[in-house]
């Protein structure tokens, strides 16, 4: 982030530069210089409506008494249908192709359309010019704002100075010189991560197969037993 003693700005993100601006128009640190005149409201006869209904456009007669669904044409009673069992047989309903939906009258350009209205500004009196937006008398802690974070990412080597060129002196000596390191450090620890998930998830695979196995097993007995009771069962009574 460099600040400069013309109020402008730039941020640069890994030595890119990614914005730049003006701090006071990008950023609310002060009064706006203009707000909307108090005293100031839309007429109540305003029209902002660009368009309006056709009053010579009438609903045509019977509009409303075409159905949304019709009985199907197509649809025959079944051979095996029974009306004492089975009640009055009724055909199927299917969307009526006349049918044109709700009527509504057509656009057309609205003869009193002033277009949209515009609350007019005064110079705000609260306004106060600030030509030293970008100093600071001191600097007591630094504090990183952090919305979204990638994994892996990194906050250290913080620098404050009033020398673009030292901070990218110390920019190639820091994060430039350790950035591949520690990316590669970062890729590894993610890949053990995967191998040791991946391991977990298969030993817990095999656990649950054998236990399914297991289980079956013990159905298997369960049955056989069952068998060999019923059939000792059968040769006792004709005994």
């Amino acid at each position: 982030m460099i600040v400069r003693p013309d109020n402008t700005y730039e941020v640069r993100i890994d030595g890119d530069k990614k914005q730049d601006g003006d701090l006071e128009e990008d950023w609310d640190f002060l009064e706006p210089k203009k707000i909307k005149d108090p005293d100031q409201s839309k007429p109540e006869d305003w029209v902002d409506e660009a368009k309006m209904d056709d009053p010579e456009d009438e609903k045509p007669e019977g509009y409303d008494d075409v159905p949304k669904q019709i009985d199907d044409p197509e649809a025959e009673k079944p051979d095996d249908w029974d009306d004492e069992a089975d009640g009055e047989w009724e055909p199927p309903l299917i969307d009526n192709p006349d049918y044109e939906g709700e009527w509504k009258a057509k656009r057309i350009d609205n003869p009193d359309y002033k277009g949209p209205w515009v609350h007019p500004e005064i110079d705000n009196p609260d306004y106060v010019d600030d030509d030293e937006l970008y100093m600071y008398e001191s600097f007591g802690a630094i504090g990183i704002d952090i919305w979204q974070v990638k994994a892996g990412s990194v906050f250290d080597n913080v620098i404050i100075t009033d020398s673009v060129e030292e901070a990218e002196d110390f920019m190639k000596e820091t994060y430039s010189a350790n950035k591949d390191a520690e990316k590669a450090m970062f890729d590894k620890a993610e890949e053990e991560r995967r191998a040791e998930e991946e391991a977990q998830r298969k030993k817990e695979e095999e656990e649950r197969k054998a236990k399914e196995a297991e289980e079956e097993e013990e159905d298997e007995d369960e049955e056989e037993e069952e068998e060999e009771a019923t059939e000792a069962s059968k040769e006792k009574e004709e005994l």
